[in-house]
């Protein structure tokens, strides 16, 4: 059995990115699993997250993990991960130290063995926060260049990459 295939779903903030993926992967499975990356860190992302699940329904099996994706046997399923961006903070702040190359590095090993579970279809979440303009605060620059290094290497590997501007979706590749 293959490699899983890699679907890559970026866009902007509410630009219906997970609401695309979610429809794509129940679109390929009766039984999707949605992996959720986030970490809740207040009363409105604790909504946000709820109305996510509400959403989603019962066909869904959920998986909450911040940081360590492969530890979970995903082999043969469709599976959205959600997101990217939110991941990437896990790593980003995990040591306090915010090393861009630590944390660059790290993620793209976990996303490497991720991956590497045969026969998965992967449609990962991100975002393109690097379409605005350069932040005055250094500690969202090297955020941002996160981000975009991070996108490039999972984008370089996707089989396909969809590109959602205002609910609409653009397929780049």
């Amino acid at each position: 059995m293959k490699e899983s295939r890699v679907i890559l779903i970026t866009g902007g903030q509410r630009s219906g990115k997970s609401e695309y993926a979610e429809q794509m992967a129940l679109g390929l499975a009766a039984d999707p699993v949605y992996m959720a990356t986030a970490r809740v860190w207040d009363d409105e992302f604790r909504e946000r997250v709820r109305r996510h699940q509400e959403r989603r329904g019962p066909q869904w099996t959920n998986i909450e993990e911040p940081m360590w994706l492969s530890q979970h046997d995903v082999g043969g399923r469709v599976v959205v991960v959600d997101c990217i961006t939110l991941w990437l903070t896990n790593f980003f702040f995990f040591e306090d130290d915010n090393d861009v190359a630590r944390a660059l590095q790290q993620a793209k090993d976990e996303f490497d063995r991720l991956v590497s579970q045969p026969g998965a279809t992967l449609i990962f979440v991100t975002n393109e926060i690097g379409l605005g303009g350069v932040s005055e605060n250094a500690l969202q620059r090297r955020f941002t260049d996160l981000q975009g290094w991070m996108n490039q290497y999972v984008a370089h590997r996707a089989d396909e990459v969809v590109l959602m501007v205002s609910g609409i979706s653009i397929k780049v590749k």
